[in-house]
């Protein structure tokens, strides 16, 4: 298992550059023709890495008329098709696409939109599905043809790095330092999304079906990323970049290695230079992309009171929903349950939600939560019994299933008993919890709840609006990360 000091020893040192640079060259080159760009966000933990930015969880013309409205340089837009199957995913991508560029065009003042399809930085997910779809949709609306689909699912805060074209996953139990190729972790295994390949040159191969050849994949390694570390500073990383990419045509997938934020920003002021060079360019990424490509710095993690300004907390307890079954969400319970004895823990069980106790199951389960969220925190979550399928259309349905049950506790206790503060753990579970369970349509992105992880939504419409909304992706943090969360937040932890 190699470590990253080794990986990193033949190419250049990092390269200092500030948010404010990649901002004002954003800026500029934006002079003539303001841009924002919408972000189909396939689940809600994409917005854990940025700040005071719009989310939607509906995509009708008039939603992105209000987001538009906001003045900001980024939408986010909840999909939740990672949920879905490809016709229903490809069908969402399509109408929001659409929808996105109407209102555009009713703008007073004329807006460019560019698209970023934001995914699993495990690299989980409908690839090239997604790209192809958002692709397509844009040349058949608008004759723009999309020269190159960067994909850059690195996310250092959650230890996610990708270095000579290959993605690996920080491994701390391994020892100091070490790196394991994402392809050999638990999350290459998903029923659904499983993958064989780390190198994402030959991931991109595996997933087109042997449509796009390894070989035909540019990949911009750290040697171009640094390239102005050895003298010419950011402008000559930048030149490097755009040289690189270039010859792009027709879609021609992009990866690029990241280790760090300089790294990122490097790769924002590089794309920015394509695209004044006329490259076409989508995006697919993981969640710290933009706050990089926009100019964003990094928030400070949120404090309590900051996750209620404006508001007054109330007296009820917390509500803290577990969906995920990944190994560190089932670790990150363990310590919640051990550390918060006053809370209450409630278990739904998932083999009563597939065969015809379901109701009688839910009925009960509402109750509690409803009495108990009267006495404090609650900390609800699903059987850790993973029900398994090697088919991968019955996994979602599971899935869903389980989702929709989740979703209809929240829903049936928030409007009995509203709770102080809601966390929801896992990406399926986080976006239906709040399209559906909290019934939020729009809300603005607060910030981090951890440092570059874990983000807070502010509801600002719907039953749920003044709760603080926690959206914490099952595969970040580490086991206690949880515990701090809603320490934060509770009143009796």
């Amino acid at each position: 298992m190699p470590t990253e000091s080794d990986l990193l020893s033949g190419y250049p040192a990092e390269l200092p550059i500030s948010a404010r640079e990649v901002e004002t060259a954003v800026q500029a080159s934006q002079r003539d023709l303001p841009r924002i760009f919408v972000v189909l966000d396939d689940d809600p933990t994409g917005t854990q890495s940025v700040a005071d930015l719009p989310v939607l969880t509906r995509w009708e013309v008039e939603d992105f008329s209000w987001a538009f409205r906001q003045g900001k340089p980024a939408v986010y837009v909840l999909t939740n098709t990672r949920s879905l199957d490809e016709p229903e995913a490809a069908a969402r991508n399509e109408e929001i696409v659409r929808n996105a560029l109407t209102a555009a065009a009713a703008e007073p003042a004329a807006v460019h939109v560019s698209f970023v399809s934001r995914s699993d930085s495990t690299l989980r997910g409908h690839y090239p599905l997604e790209p192809d779809i958002i692709a397509a949709t844009v040349l058949e609306a608008t004759g723009e043809a999309t020269d190159g689909v960067v994909i850059v699912p690195a996310f250092p805060d959650a230890g996610r790095v990708t270095i000579g074209g290959v993605h690996y996953v920080r491994a701390p139990d391994a020892g100091a330092g070490r790196l394991v190729p994402v392809s050999d972790t638990e999350f290459a295994q998903d029923a659904t999304f499983g993958y064989r390949n780390a190198s994402l040159a030959h991931y991109v191969e595996e997933k087109s079906g042997g449509r796009v050849p390894a070989d035909s994949v540019i990949v911009l390694d750290l040697g171009i990323i640094r390239a102005g570390s050895t003298g010419g500073g950011p402008a000559a990383s930048a030149k490097a970049i755009a040289d690189a990419i270039d010859g792009a045509t027709d879609a021609t997938p992009i990866v690029a290695d990241i280790v760090t934020e300089n790294d990122l920003r490097a790769l924002a002021l590089g794309l920015d230079e394509a695209e004044r060079r006329g490259r076409k360019l989508l995006y697919r990424v993981g969640p710290p992309f933009m706050r990089a490509r926009i100019g964003q710095d990094i928030r400070t993690e949120l404090t309590g009171d900051e996750a209620y300004a404006g508001h007054e907390p109330s007296t009820a307890g917390g509500l803290i929903v577990v969906g995920s079954h990944v190994g560190v969400t089932t670790r990150q319970l363990r310590i919640l349950t051990e550390q918060h004895e006053r809370a209450h823990i409630i278990e739904i069980d998932v083999e009563q939600l597939l065969d015809e106790r379901a109701a009688h199951h839910l009925d009960g389960i509402v109750g509690e939560v409803v009495a108990r969220l009267a006495e404090g925190d609650v900390i609800l979550h699903t059987s850790r019994l993973l029900v398994r399928t090697s088919d991968a259309a019955a996994s979602l349905r599971i899935a869903r299933t389980v989702s929709a049950a989740v979703v209809a506790v929240v829903n049936r206790s928030l409007k009995i008993f509203p709770p102080r503060f809601v966390i929801a753990k896992g990406g399926i579970t986080s976006s239906d919890v709040a399209a559906h369970g909290l019934q939020i349509r729009r809300a603005i992105v607060r910030g981090p709840m951890l440092p570059g992880i874990v983000s807070l939504w502010e509801p600002v419409d719907g039953p749920a609006k003044g709760i603080p909304y926690v959206v914490f992706a099952g595969n970040v943090g580490d086991d206690s990360s949880l515990a701090q969360v809603a320490r934060k937040l509770s009143a009796t932890f």
